[in-house]
């Protein structure tokens, strides 16, 4: 086969609006990395002026046009509702900062947490992931969530919904999906999949609740699986390690991996 015959077959296959996807990579590392200045601008930048913040904003509100306008070619692209929600992103993170310094001994600063821990790292580009998501650019959201994974090990979905308080330990392997309710105060270990029962129906399960609902101040240990969106953990329970569910628990319910397979007692409520 020669070259032109290459070309020729090559072109057959292509589609010549994917063009209108294209999402410029350097675009958005500039803005994750503007974006995630302002966030912590605080730690980053403690001597910040006023003119600090507007030229990131600034910075910001370009490249957020820049990377939206192949998505809306043809409407009226404005940022405002992104910029608005940066304040409730930054409250929400500085309440898992608060989470992860009083639950975990090994962290003797925020400034650790902030610069060390790839669990805070995970819950920043969601936080800003699931923005865009509200907003309707999902390939944007996927692509920021998927730059996530790759630098934390951690796979959360950019549509599943989180509360605040939020604490990732160790998190390497972490995966949280689509669907997925998580309340506020929970607390996830190193190899947790929130996932799906089955994707046998594939397509046809689009729009369909899939993966679970964690209430609040729940804890999970490394290695659980919890399956299936009918699937709820009530508030106040612990999940012990390398438990299977599929199944609801209750409120206040210890859940462990016994040797004659999974134990469920209740906790004392008090």
């Amino acid at each position: 086969m020669d070259r032109n015959e290459i070309k020729r077959e090559l072109k057959e296959t292509y589609q010549p609006d994917r063009s209108t996807y294209r999402i410029d990579g350097r675009v958005l590392r500039d803005f994750l990395k503007k974006t995630r200045q302002l966030l912590l601008l605080d730690f980053d930048t403690p001597n910040y002026t006023e003119q600090t913040m507007d030229c990131l904003l600034d910075n910001i509100e370009e490249d957020y046009l820049r990377l939206v306008y192949p998505f809306k070619k043809d409407q009226e692209l404005k940022a405002d509702d992104f910029l608005s929600a940066l304040p409730s992103i930054r409250r929400s993170l500085l309440t898992s900062l608060e989470a992860i310094l009083e639950g975990d001994p090994a962290a003797e600063n925020l400034s650790e947490i902030v610069y060390t821990y790839p669990g805070f790292e995970a819950i920043l580009y969601y936080r800003i992931a699931h923005e865009f998501y509200l907003e309707g650019y999902k390939l944007l959201a996927r692509r920021i969530s998927e730059d996530a994974h790759s630098k934390t090990g951690i796979d959360i979905n950019p549509g599943a919904k989180i509360g605040d308080y939020f604490f990732i330990d160790h998190g390497t392997g972490i995966v949280i999906g689509e669907t997925t309710i998580i309340g506020s105060h929970v607390k996830l270990y190193q190899g947790v999949t929130l996932g799906a029962k089955s994707l046998g129906k594939g397509r046809g399960l689009v729009g369909v609740k899939r993966h679970p609902t964690v209430e609040d101040s729940v804890t999970i240990y490394s290695n659980a699986s919890i399956l299936g969106g009918n699937t709820v953990i009530g508030h106040d329970s612990t999940i012990g390690s390398s438990v299977y569910l599929t199944d609801s628990v209750e409120p206040y319910s210890l859940v462990i991996l016994g040797d004659s397979g999974i134990k469920i007692s209740k906790k004392n409520q008090h």
